[in-house]
């Protein structure tokens, strides 16, 4: 199950680049193997953190101090575009990101933030560019308060920003329920349906008994 998700204050690391796609968050060849889980932080952003010979790369933010530590991401349009890899995902939270914001994200990425307990915080640019700038200017000292009670975004110098969130997702984040334990807190109203479906129509039934039986 995610981890539940109420409020944060943490160090954000701006990462500005539009257009990052999932195989830039995690290559591809990181995702092979049955015991990925639990290893795969250390390659998040592997092609912008590392050098031609494994060295870190001093220029990437995430390879900077106190930036090492951040748990809160700032990002440029478009982040998470590309394929569906959920463990782009799984990459970001093994590093210990625990909240994205941007003004835009791959849908696929998106949902499955939502799914692993990662809050993305869909906000207009102008406000995304204000929080990497006044990061920028305290050199990563001030941090950045999310409360997903409240649906605000403090920044460092304590402008308030509200965002806006599907309520579902929202309830799932706050309660760390994925989308099947959500549809499951729901199972009376599915079983009453699912009653009331065989009686007015129990020919659909009999026939989905016959195709199981002859699976």
């Amino acid at each position: 199950m995610p981890k539940p998700f109420n409020t944060l204050t943490a160090i954000a690391a701006p990462i500005m680049r539009g257009n990052i796609d999932t195989d830039v968050i995690i290559r591809i060849e990181r995702l092979v193997g049955n015991s990925i889980r639990g290893t795969l932080g250390k390659w998040a952003f592997g092609a912008l953190r590392y050098l031609p010979d494994g060295s870190e790369n001093p220029e990437f933010i995430l390879n900077r101090e106190p930036y090492r530590q951040a748990e809160i991401l700032i990002t440029g349009p478009n982040f998470g575009c590309g394929s569906s890899r959920e463990g782009a995902v799984w990459s970001l939270q093994e590093m210990g990101i625990r909240a994205v914001i941007g003004s835009s994200f791959g849908d696929i990425f998106f949902a499955n933030c939502f799914q692993n307990g990662i809050l993305p915080v869909v906000v207009d640019k102008e406000i995304v560019d204000g929080l990497a700038a006044e990061v920028q200017q305290t050199q990563g000292a001030g941090r950045i308060s999310i409360d997903l009670q409240q649906q605000t975004i403090i920044s460092p110098s304590g402008q308030r920003h509200e965002f806006a969130i599907d309520p579902r997702r929202r309830a799932g984040l706050l309660e760390g329920l994925d989308e099947v334990a959500l549809t499951l807190q729901r199972d009376d109203e599915i079983r009453a349906f699912q009653a009331a479906d065989r009686a007015e129509r129990p020919w659909i039934h009999l026939a989905k008994k016959a195709v199981g039986n002859h699976a």
